[in-house]
């Protein structure tokens, strides 16, 4: 939401959208964790550990295809669902307009809105094949965002991986503003600092407690290793929720969310096989002589049950958090499939504490509570501070109205103008639908009382009398 955007108010379907697609989130990156402290029986008959970046980035990629089988169910068997119109050949157009950048695949709007709805201008023709090569885009964008990020995983504990993914709110901010021209108002700005000096407070937190169990400077510079690496895969998953958000929204085609996954989903699963492993395999590192031996990561694989039942779920959650992410991005806007990425160090954080005193308690996994938590616990309040901030002015955010609690900053006139805004769109609408709905009553009337429909037609419905 920006001076050139619709403020999109979270109604109950969008809300159901956002939690699924943090607990999906959640489970991600727990799974990917805990696959890399798991171990197996290596191609060499000894015990080794299952880090692999490069696989978990390619189970990712196998996870999204699936949204191309549930794209064409959908499609077959006309389920209502988010992008797509069943009431004709065509897929909905997306209605770009001065007062709002919001997609209209049958989105709702709010929650007495239907789940899919007919939009006024749909476009000619199914998806054209340029658009299925098109989307190895954002695949290039994901796979080098995740790879980035499953690498620096190795030498982290998750709750900064998790945070330090959250930081990407602000690049996301940046390139709306300067690359999607969609300007941001000054309380945004405002709730954006917060979400960084929240990240800045639990991240260090994080990194006071690793630093308290470091025993050289190689595990020191690991761990900058690893953060530099995950902000570098923070910055790229930023330039593609932009991308998604730009091609969700173009007047030429419609991309419904499910094709968008599943073509992400095929062409990071081709570029992973035939581009990524062989270059990973090549590369000299210390898995039997390769960065990652795909070879020696099968066999970890086969001789793991531990391991391959972590995998089916990350399978599955992998799938869950791709679909309610762009679907977060398309019924709302891409700074909130950032903002979704903030909340997800407190629900990590939470299942972590949950692993380590109740569920593994003699195994190691899981985070424990120290005294730097304290510290942790207060930047997550701020961090729902500032996202409570940057969501005004819908249900449940904080006003900026000059209160103790706004630091004494006062922008009420962002709101009175959003106000303003919302209701001539909503006075726009109200007029549009009425225009609409004389044009089919008139064209309607027209029709039945056409010279062309016979005197006989016209008897039987009661609008002329046969002349014999």
């Amino acid at each position: 939401m920006g001076r050139g955007e619709k403020t999109h108010k979270c109604g109950l379907w969008e809300l159901l959208i956002f939690l699924a697609a943090i607990i999906t989130g959640t489970a991600c990156s727990i799974c990917s964790k805990t696959m890399m402290e798991l171990h197996s029986i290596s191609i060499d008959g000894n015990i080794e550990q299952f880090s692999k970046p490069i696989f978990q980035t390619f189970g990712m990629f196998v996870g999204m295809l699936f949204g191309l089988v549930m794209h064409w169910i959908v499609l077959i068997f006309k389920i209502p669902f988010p992008g797509y119109e069943h009431g004709s050949q065509e897929y909905p157009r997306v209605e770009m307009t001065s007062s709002t950048t919001k997609t209209q695949y049958g989105a709702v709007d709010s929650e007495e809105a239907p789940l899919v709805s007919q939009t006024s201008k749909p476009i000619n023709g199914k998806t054209p094949l340029w658009m299925y090569f098109f989307l190895a885009i954002p695949s290039i964008f994901d796979l080098a965002a995740t790879a980035l990020c499953m690498m620096g995983l190795r030498y982290l504990d998750v709750s900064i991986y998790q945070l330090l993914r959250g930081s990407g709110i602000i690049f996301v901010a940046l390139m709306k503003q300067h690359v999607l021209g969609d300007y941001l108002y000054k309380f945004q700005w405002f709730g954006v600092f917060w979400n960084v000096v929240s990240v800045i407070l639990v991240g260090s937190t994080a990194i006071l407690n690793s630093g308290e169990n470091s025993q050289s400077n190689a595990e020191a510079g690991e761990a900058l290793l690893g953060i530099v690496l995950v902000m570098l895969g923070a910055f790229v998953q930023a330039l593609q929720f932009v991308f998604e958000e730009k091609v969700m929204t173009m007047d030429e085609i419609a991309v419904p969310p499910l094709l968008l996954i599943g073509m992400e989903g095929l062409w990071g699963t081709l570029l992973c096989l035939f581009v990524v492993y062989p270059l990973v395999y090549y590369l000299p590192g210390d898995d039997h002589g390769s960065y990652e031996d795909p070879f020696n990561t099968y066999q970890l694989f086969k001789n793991s049950s531990t391991i391959q039942l972590a995998f089916m779920i990350y399978f599955f959650a992998i799938f869950g958090y791709n679909l309610f992410a762009v679907l977060v991005t398309f019924v709302l806007n891409s700074i909130w499939h950032a903002i979704l990425d903030n909340f997800r160090p407190i629900t990590v954080w939470l299942s972590d504490l949950m692993i380590f005193y109740v569920i593994s308690k003699s195994h190691g996994y899981g985070e424990p509570w120290t005294q730097y938590s304290v510290i942790q616990l207060f930047g997550m309040l701020v961090l729902l501070y500032g996202t409570a901030v940057y969501n005004a002015p819908n249900a449940g955010s904080i006003k900026l109205r000059g209160e103790w609690f706004s630091f004494c900053v006062d922008l009420s006139n962002e709101y009175e103008e959003i106000e303003l805004s919302e209701q001539e769109a909503e006075a726009d609408a109200d007029w549009d639908a009425k225009v609409l709905s004389f044009q089919k009553r008139r064209a309607s009337s027209l029709a039945e009382h056409s010279p062309h429909i016979s005197i006989h037609t016209q008897a039987l419905r009661g609008l002329a009398s046969p002349k014999i």
